[in-house]
């Protein structure tokens, strides 16, 4: 029951009853709305912009979402360390490596090419971070991408330094016949006088003097061709295919001391020197067959002279002598 107020009215020296008005009443009451709408809407904006009225899930849940950012920030910051040297290494296995042993180099298209077909990451989209793991999954696919790239490349590398190895250890190299003073030059490779018709007639290889009987050594590795007397001019000879497109020809020789299919190394005693066939006097005829053709055997004294023992050597060899054969 609601309690009655009264007012004491001076003029008629009595007690009035007060009555309320309806419009107050009801301003009142809009006020008390009001007044609580404002409460709420003032404890909500607290409760979203103050961190400390976060539920205790709520604080986990946002430490752990920090941690995998920082985490994720981290794993980024790696991964552009790996690819700096990656790229270091590529760069060396363009312009040295390849370079060095004749391969060509691979094109960037090809180490940095992307990934065609289906999405591969379709799994990690709908997410609130969903393009920062989506990109760092994308780096990583594409380190582990061009790492298998530089792999097969460095495969390929070891495979042509074998072969550029076993290259140079069958390559002509060295003079045939023990030449220490350089005095046995006998006639090089080039216009000579011949020493039967006495015109001018091409010389293809080069004569060596010697006595009869003088060692003639293997100029590199290689399968001996032949070891017979059945090739016009050149007497009991010898030929070594060395590979890659290289053969040796010994001639003139007084004996053999390999058989055909034996296999030889650079340095080892293949025959001795005589005067055998088209000869004039005991000498070693030397040629070098490069896919069939005749070079100058000037071109192959590296594996043993000397840059001054070369050039007299390459002196001699220009004179237009008269040959032994």
């Amino acid at each position: 029951m609601s309690k009655v107020k009264y007012y004491y009215d001076s003029e008629t020296l009595s007690y009035k009853k007060i009555e309320r008005k309806k419009g107050r009443r009801l301003g009142i009451a809009a006020l008390s709305v009001l007044g609580a709408f404002l409460a709420g809407f003032i404890l909500l904006v607290i409760y979203f912009n103050i961190p400390q009225l976060e539920t205790p899930k709520e604080k986990a849940l946002s430490r752990e979402l920090d941690n995998m950012k920082l985490q994720y920030s981290l794993l980024n910051r790696k991964m552009k360390q790996i690819e700096n040297v990656l790229a270091n290494v590529e760069d060396r296995d363009n312009n040295i490596y390849r370079l060095y042993f004749e391969a060509n180099p691979i094109p960037e298209e090809q180490r940095l090419a992307g990934f065609g077909g289906i999405n591969r990451y379709k799994d990690l989209e709908g997410f609130d971070n969903s393009k920062l793991i989506i990109d760092s999954h994308k780096k990583l696919d594409m380190l582990t991408k061009r790492l298998v790239v530089q792999s097969r490349s460095l495969d390929e590398i070891v495979e042509l330094a074998n072969d550029k190895e076993n290259l140079l250890a069958s390559i002509p190299a060295i003079v045939p016949i023990k030449n220490e003073n350089l005095r046995r030059m006998a006639s090089g490779y080039g216009w000579r006088t011949d020493p039967f018709t006495k015109v001018r007639k091409f010389h293809y290889g080069m004569d060596f003097t010697a006595p009869r009987g003088t060692p003639v050594y293997a100029t590199g590795d290689g399968v001996v061709e032949r070891a017979d007397n059945r090739s016009s001019g050149y007497g009991n000879h010898i030929r070594i295919d060395h590979g890659y497109g290289y053969v040796s020809l010994y001639g003139h020789l007084y004996k053999y001391n390999v058989r055909k299919g034996q296999k030889v190394q650079r340095g080892d005693l293949i025959g001795f020197v005589g005067s055998t066939g088209r000869s004039q006097a005991p000498h070693l005829h030397y040629e070098i067959f490069k896919d069939g053709e005749k070079i100058n055997p000037i071109n192959f004294y590296y594996g043993q002279l000397s840059p001054e023992e070369y050039d007299e050597i390459l002196e001699q060899a220009q004179l237009e002598n008269q040959s032994l054969d």
